[in-house]
């Protein structure tokens, strides 16, 4: 019994210890699948360095060999026109070779602070500032941060393609570690010192302190070596001659690495930056540029295209780039920018010409005497405000592509304030017209009814029709649409935006590099943007329409090419009034001027001014119209011998007769007048159904009109009626011009009033005085109604009449014709007409052959025909006329 219960007893162990192994299974199943996790990524980790090892060794394998002829010489590149014809070469200028035992060691120090500061510690490759730049690439995407050293800068730039590739940067590792084995360090900072870009067309530090400062090397001081050891970043964009800024701010930076790697002391580097970058640059007048250079200003936009590409490294293996330079389109802009219509030697001009449907920069005008060393002022080195040139891109624009306005939507100019605020805005002469259309408005350029379309369309809406046209905008405020407020751009983003217009609202990126064929002549990179499709094709038109109208009725008709369908819009900026009184400016001088403008074909935008803002335009001709001045002649060259297609108008666009002024729109009936009539374009399915039923088209004479004098007073009252329509709906009230004619003279008009009467003062004794009185509404003017009165009396002692003839002073009898005969039909106004022409008191009875025309007239005075001594014909005005 005893065996069966230690039997039991024991199996209740081994059961027990069984269970509580169970429960010890899961953690060392955990730890088994921890181990394996590890070990497979150990595995992976292996096979990816094994498979990167071997990629790494294929892609080295299949690199070029070091080569010491291009290690050393920059290879040639061309530039050629949209001919396929190259105009200028690219790396074969002269250039000063320097080796490495003259080059001074505080010029070293700045560039290997700059670019590369552990360049004698690593062979080729720091993986230092590898490790970083791979976070970063993590972070940002590959290629957005690199870590090339020195030597794998002269690599890249002299066998290897600018691509951000991991065969490219294989390749390039494996040739700088050759490089390394083969050349001593010093060796390679000679060659990356002679070879590296420095501006356009200058390779080597040694070329670009002559360049920049007429100096050899030994010569320079630490600010200029500062300023060259950080060129090579942005070549272009740091160019001392053209962004002073950006390239004083770039000096400081490297004046601060030295300081921060011990190179320098903080005196030292104080004392660097406390000098203007400007100070001691090769003075304008005495820079010899290679004037066998052609087209100098279009190279320069190539260049910064290159340069905002990340391509300019390009520009050191023999590449060619093709642009779309028209080389006729060059010769004309240079031609007429170079030519003798400016208001002094210093002002300048910019000019972009672009083809309307491509995009595409075919002419450059950079400046007068361009040398490529100076400001481009046409490309963003230059950017300035638009003036009233930005209206049909921040209001007209989006209001026809948001509202659907028509052409003739009514906008009144009145006396208004910023919205929002108690700042008045005025017109530039100070005027306001009322109620006018949108067409009229625009054409005219008035400012108060451009503020309230923008604030009507709003900053949000404006901004995204601006952006998408290449304007960049964020917050706006109604100032920004006249053209103020902090909005800057250049010629090309304005010939740009315009372009979408006569694009039917398609919009391409102004460019001038179309692509750049590599060292091999096969593979091209295309740096051509795609066109965008940006507005409707009927917003596209009507602000085109209108924009014709500026070059034919409105601001812009010195810019006018006879018998070319084109439209445009100019623009001027204005200086804020501390700035006129501390430089002691008049209201007419103003800092810029514009004009863009287009046909099918082409787009051009010129601006006009002076380098320094400060300097004001101070004339007219020879001062604002310099930009319409540029644009005609350009234009006129361009069409020569062609014949350039009109803008055709889209089926989203329809046209229709309205009455003009009519306020909500109404459509012109067989009765209206033409001087009332005006063709509008419309969105299609927005025209107004509402038509002018019976609409003014004469108006009745005044009748009974009486002229009775008082002499207690001493003057002549007039009374009148007139039984008119009502026309205060389309017309306004009538009016009732009155107007006097004394002996015969011509007729002057006395005032214009909506009352029937009027009161004729200070009458003259021993004169007669003819009365007219005519109906006004609008446009349409009555016949006039007529009456004379003769103040009986003797006149003043020695009183001559005015054709210097005595009449004779007594004759009653004629003196009492004018009373006693009907008013309305005084059988001898002749007789009185003809008084101070012959002195005959009517004896002739308007028969007189003088050939005084008045004098002839104001003998029919009395006659209902409405002919008076004002010369209008017999039958007055034929009620429509302007």
């Amino acid at each position: 019994m005893s065996d069966k219960i230690n039997s039991r007893a024991a199996r209740r162990q081994q059961m027990e210890a069984e269970r509580k192994r169970g429960k010890n299974k899961k953690p060392k199943k955990n730890g088994n699948i921890i181990k394996k996790i590890i070990l497979a990524i150990v595995a992976i980790g292996l096979a990816v360095f094994v498979g990167g090892l071997g990629l790494f060794a294929f892609y080295a394998s299949s690199a070029p060999d070091l080569d010491e002829s291009l290690l050393k010489d920059p290879l040639t590149s061309n530039i050629a026109d949209r001919n396929g014809d190259v105009f200028m070469k690219l790396g074969a200028e002269k250039r000063e070779f320097v080796p490495y035992n003259e080059i001074p060691k505080e010029l070293e120090n700045a560039i290997l602070a700059t670019e590369d500061v552990r360049f004698y510690k690593h062979h080729g490759m720091d993986f230092w500032r590898l490790g970083g730049a791979v976070l970063a690439n993590f972070k940002s995407g590959f290629g957005s941060q690199g870590a090339s050293t020195l030597t794998q800068q002269v690599i890249k730039n002299s066998f290897l393609t600018d691509e951000k590739t991991l065969k490219r940067k294989a390749q390039e590792a494996w040739l700088a570690f050759k490089l390394e084995r083969e050349y001593e360090k010093e060796d390679i900072f000679e060659m990356y010192f002679n070879k590296i870009l420095m501006s356009g067309r200058i390779h080597g530090i040694g070329t670009a302190a002559e360049y920049f400062y007429g100096k050899k090397l030994d010569e320079l001081e630490l600010h200029e070596m500062a300023m060259l050891a950080g060129l090579p970043q942005s070549p272009n964009g740091y160019n001392p001659f053209k962004n002073p800024e950006r390239a004083e701010k770039r000096r400081n930076t490297v004046l601060t690495l030295m300081y921060k790697h011990k190179k320098i002391t903080k005196e030292q580097m104080e004392e660097a930056k406390a000098i203007p970058v400007t100070q001691t640059l090769v003075p304008e007048d005495q820079r010899d540029e290679n004037t066998n250079s052609q087209y100098l200003a279009y190279v320069d936009i190539v260049l910064d295209e290159l340069e905002a590409a990340g391509m300019m490294d390009l520009l050191s293996e023999g590449v060619t780039i093709q642009t779309a330079l028209d080389p006729k389109a060059q010769q004309a802009v240079e031609r007429a920018i170079n030519s003798d219509i400016y208001e002094s030697d210093e002002m300048q001009a910019g000019m972009t010409v672009l083809d309307t449907k491509t995009g595409e920069i075919v002419a450059i005008g950079g400046g007068r005497n361009f040398t490529g060393r100076n400001l481009n002022f046409a490309s963003g080195d230059n950017r300035r405000q638009p003036g009233s040139i930005i209206k049909p891109i921040l209001s007209y624009g989006p209001i026809i592509e948001h509202e659907s306005w028509s052409t003739a939507h009514t906008v009144v100019d009145e006396p208004y304030k910023y919205k929002g605020t108690n700042i008045s805005l005025r017109n530039v002469d100070g005027k306001f017209l009322g109620p006018i259309s949108a067409r009229e408005a625009l054409y005219k350029s008035r400012n108060i009814p451009a503020v309230k379309v923008f604030e009507e369309v709003g900053p949000k809406r404006a901004a995204q029709f601006a952006n998408k046209l290449g304007l960049s905008y964020d917050k706006l405020e109604s100032v920004i649409a006249i053209g103020g407020g902090r909005g800057q751009f250049s010629t090309i983003e304005m010939a740009g935006a315009y372009s979408a217009f006569g694009n039917g609202g398609i919009y391409t990126k102004p460019h001038a590099v179309k692509n750049v064929i590599l060292r091999d002549g096969k593979t091209k990179v295309n740096l051509s943007p795609d066109p965008v499709t940006v507005m409707k094709d009927s917003t596209a038109y009507m602000v085109t329409d209108i924009l014709r109208d500026v070059v034919t009725l409105g601001t812009g008709k010195t810019a006018n090419v006879s018998g070319l369908d084109m439209a445009g819009k100019t623009g001027t900026t204005n200086y804020d009034a501390d700035t006129k009184k501390k430089l002691g400016l008049r209201n007419t001088d103003v800092p810029d001027s514009w004009f863009t403008g287009y046909t099918t074909e082409y787009t051009i935008s010129v601006w006009g001014g002076y380098k320094k803002p400060s300097t004001p335009i101070t004339t007219f001709d020879r001062g604002r119209y310099v930009p319409q001045i540029l644009f005609r002649k350009v234009m006129t060259d361009l069409v020569a011998g062609k014949k350039t297609p009109h803008f055709k108008q889209p089926s989203s666009v329809e046209q229709a007769t309205i009455v003009k002024g009519s306020n909500p729109t109404i459509l012109a009936s067989k009765s209206t007048p033409d001087a009332l009539k005006s063709t509008e374009l419309f969105v299609r399915g927005t025209v107004p159904t509402e038509m002018d039923k019976e609409i003014l088209t004469e108006l009745d004479a005044p009748s009974g009109l009486s002229a009775d004098y008082d002499n207690e007073s001493n003057s002549v009252i007039l009374n009148w009626t007139h039984n008119g329509p009502d026309t205060e709906l389309l017309l306004g009230p009538v009016q009732f011009e009155v107007s006097v004619a004394v002996d015969g003279s011509e007729a002057q008009t006395m005032t214009t009033t909506t009352d029937q009467t009027v009161t004729f003062s200070n009458v003259e004794l021993g004169r007669t005085y003819v009365f007219y009185v005519k109906a006004i509404a609008g446009d349409i003017e009555s016949s006039p109604a007529s009456t004379s009165v003769m103040i009986e009396g003797k006149k003043e002692p020695g009183f001559d009449n005015e054709d210097g003839d005595k009449g004779n002073e007594d004759d009653g009898e004629n003196k009492n014709n004018g009373n006693d005969n009907d008013k309305n039909n005084n059988g001898n106004k002749g007789d009185n007409g003809n008084k101070g022409n012959n002195g005959n008191n009517g004896n002739n009875s308007g028969s007189d052959n003088s050939t005084d025309e008045g004098s002839g007239d104001s003998g029919n005075a009395g006659d209902d025909t409405g002919s008076g001594d004002d010369g209008k014909p017999d039958d007055g005005t034929d009620g429509g006329g302007q």
